[in-house]
């Protein structure tokens, strides 16, 4: 799974990636215009925004992501216990709240929560699609009892469009969620990734399930209509 972290303070941001780093992959922003641009992208799971940033708040931000429709979910993080910030960000459309400083334990669990709300399978570490099941944490994919051979792009490549099924997601979006944003590649990688799906999935019949929307992106759905 994907996060995103918007917190100015740097050594604060880099406990923050240490200490769910065995759970979730991390980007990094460092003051709101910059959260802001990543978020839009719409390719994290989950957020962890703080309040007090430069250029732009951290309610600013979460304003304009909901404003765009943005559902992704948003941890807030403040330095103040204050009910009044909490009703302020919970109008605007955040999850959750944490007050800084925080345990490792009490930002995992309300990880795990925010997660579990938005239908993701934090404790199991498993996602399905019909018969096909992903271990998120071995990076194993089975249909039954076979073993499907994917490589790791091929993967994670799946497990977004499980994440999202019967939703388009985009070319760019797969690319900067999987290959990162400065990755020196092309986009056509994708293509080239989504080909490789489909014929390791076609032996079990479930190449038919991924879409390709020409010019737009794919879509894993319950039925098998193949190309739009």
């Amino acid at each position: 799974m994907k996060l995103l972290i918007i917190e100015d303070d740097t050594y604060l941001s880099e406990t923050i990636r240490e200490t769910i780093g065995d759970v979730f992959e991390t980007e990094q922003a460092f003051d709101g215009e910059e959260g802001l641009f990543l978020a839009e992208q719409n390719i994290f799971d989950c957020i962890i925004l703080d309040i007090m940033l430069p250029h732009m708040n951290g309610y600013e931000v979460l304003k304009q992501l909901r404003k765009n429709n943005i559902a992704t979910p948003v941890i807030m993080l403040t330095a103040k216990d204050g009910i009044d910030d909490k009703i302020q960000g919970f109008k605007i459309g955040a999850d959750d709240y944490i007050v800084k400083p925080f345990h490792r334990e009490e930002l995992l669990l309300r990880l795990e929560a925010i997660i579990r709300r938005a239908g993701g399978k934090f404790e199991e570490n498993t996602i399905s699609f019909k018969e096909l099941k992903l271990n998120l944490k071995n990076k194993t994919a089975s249909i039954g009892e076979e073993i499907v051979n994917l490589n790791g792009k091929q993967f994670d490549l799946l497990e977004y469009l499980i994440n999202n099924k019967n939703s388009i997601v985009t070319k760019e979006q797969i690319f900067d969620r999987i290959w990162g944003f400065e990755s020196d590649t092309s986009t056509t990688v994708v293509e080239v990734y989504a080909s490789k799906l489909r014929k390791n999935l076609k032996t079990f019949g479930y190449d038919q399930y991924i879409k390709t929307f020409r010019g737009l992106g794919y879509m894993i759905a319950e039925n098998g209509e193949g190309n739009v």
